[in-house]
C-alpha cells in the first residue's frame, strides 16, 4: 500500500433489502452513538468534562437514524430497495504533539 497522504475504501457497495439495509446502517450508526456516548462518559469521568463534539455528534447520529428508519418504512411500503455507495476517505495527518507539563532540569 502506497502511503500517500488520501485513502478511500469502499465499505458498502450494492442493492440491498430494506432489512439487509436496517443492518448496515442503523448498525453503523449505532455504533457510533455508542463510541461518542463512551468517548463523552470517559471524558466525564477522568476529566470531569463533556465533550462537547460527541453530544453534538450523538445528536447529528440520532437524526440520521430516524431519517434512515423514516426511510425503511417507505421502501417497504413501496416495495422498494436501498442502493447504497458508502466510500470512506481517509487522510493521514501530523498528530498533535501537547506541550510539555514541566521541563526537565
Amino acid at each position: 500500500m502506497k502511503k500517500e497522504k488520501d485513502y478511500q475504501f469502499k465499505l458498502v457497495e450494492g442493492q440491498y433489502t430494506p432489512l439487509e439495509a436496517k443492518k448496515i446502517l442503523l448498525g453503523l450508526i449505532n455504533s457510533k452513538i455508542n463510541f461518542h456516548q463512551l468517548e463523552n462518559f470517559s471524558n466525564e469521568i477522568r476529566f470531569s468534562e463533556n465533550t462537547a463534539h460527541s453530544k453534538i455528534r450523538i445528536e447529528l447520529l440520532t437524526d440520521a437514524s430516524e431519517n434512515i428508519t423514516d426511510l425503511l418504512a417507505y421502501s417497504l411500503l413501496n416495495d422498494m430497495h436501498f442502493k447504497i455507495d458508502g466510500t470512506i476517505q481517509i487522510s493521514l495527518v501530523p498528530a498533535k504533539k501537547l506541550k510539555p507539563i514541566a521541563q526537565k532540569i
